[in-house]
């Protein structure tokens, strides 16, 4: 009889077990395919990178199909290399912060301005900034070079024509005025996607606990630090996130900056540096090992500020 009834609760439990099962492996059988992909199009060639940065790769390792395998030799040079600590670690992580911080406020602030437009002309103005958005990165970088340029540029024009410079100054061979002009760049081509992205947040923020703040005697800025910033706190996650990933790795803002492509050392940052040892120097190993350390960099910054997001979010 006990055999029985225990054969019984095995049938009545192995449908069960194996309901829970399907549903655990359906989801993961629906995303093979897009992951499958990613698989070939990213994380095979980031295993490729790894590999080279492990290799003494060169021109003569390109011709013959020999490999040169030197295990971490390219991460202590870079590691023991003082331009990475006095040029191209600051110039990487300081450039990176004031572009977030200037593209997240400034992105922030179209936003609350579209928001308080009525729809016709917030479909206008939208329209209008998402145009800078749309333009490619080169081309936007050659418009700031046209801007600054020492000879024809706009800006010299200016400043001597109110009397403030006697004579056209290269702005670009400092390395503050040249991070200026790159701030200003990325700051003008990443501000829509925020801005759009903010006010799509914004438009779903409840008017009535707006309003009801505003009965109560707070201010704009109080209503939007103390209501809106909470609301939309996964929402500037995601921005905060992405621009960090973005800046980090900035690439043709630099690179196509006179000087920027190698020529003024003093300028380079560590997407820059990984193409000028591999492409320039034909340092291909080295210049590998440079992007490996820059994608744990990126990785490690983004798992640090999620995990902050989570844990605030389950307090």
């Amino acid at each position: 009889m006990t055999q029985q009834l225990t054969e019984t609760r095995l049938r009545k439990t192995l449908p069960r077990l194996s309901r829970a099962r399907a549903a655990t492996v359906r989801p993961w059988l629906l995303l093979a395919p897009a992951l499958a992909v990613l698989a070939v199009l990213l994380l095979w060639p980031l295993v490729r990178v790894f590999l080279f940065s492990l290799q003494d790769y060169g021109l003569r390792e390109i011709t013959t199909g020999e490999l040169s395998w030197i295990g971490l030799e390219n991460y202590a040079e870079i590691l023991a290399s003082p331009e990475l600590w006095t040029v191209v670690l600051p110039n990487t992580v300081g450039f990176a912060v004031l572009s977030v911080v200037g593209t997240v406020a400034f992105g922030t602030g179209v936003a609350v301005l579209l928001a308080s437009l009525g729809t016709f002309w917030r479909t206008v103005t939208s329209s209008a900034i998402m145009a800078a958005w749309a333009m490619p990165a080169v081309t936007g970088t050659y418009v700031w070079v046209w801007i600054f340029d020492a000879d024809r540029g706009v800006f010299n024009d200016v400043l001597m024509g109110l009397g403030l410079l006697d004579d056209p100054t290269n702005w670009f061979t400092d390395r503050w005025s040249f991070y200026a002009i790159v701030l200003l760049n990325v700051i003008h081509h990443g501000f829509p996607f925020v801005a759009v992205t903010v006010l799509a947040g914004l438009l779903g923020v409840p008017k009535e606990m707006l309003e009801a703040a505003e009965m109560d005697g707070a201010g704009a800025f109080r209503r939007f630090f103390s209501i809106i910033v909470p609301q939309l706190r996964q929402v500037f996650a995601v921005v905060i996130i992405l621009s960090t990933i973005w800046d980090f790795k900035v690439f043709a803002q630099v690179y196509l900056m006179p000087g920027g492509a190698g020529s003024n050392r003093s300028v380079l940052n560590l997407g820059v540096w990984s193409y000028v040892e591999s492409f320039g120097q034909n340092r291909y190993g080295f210049g590998s090992a440079i992007a490996v350390l820059l994608t744990l960099l990126l990785l490690a910054i983004t798992a640090v500020y999620v995990r902050a997001v989570l844990a605030e979010e389950e307090r």
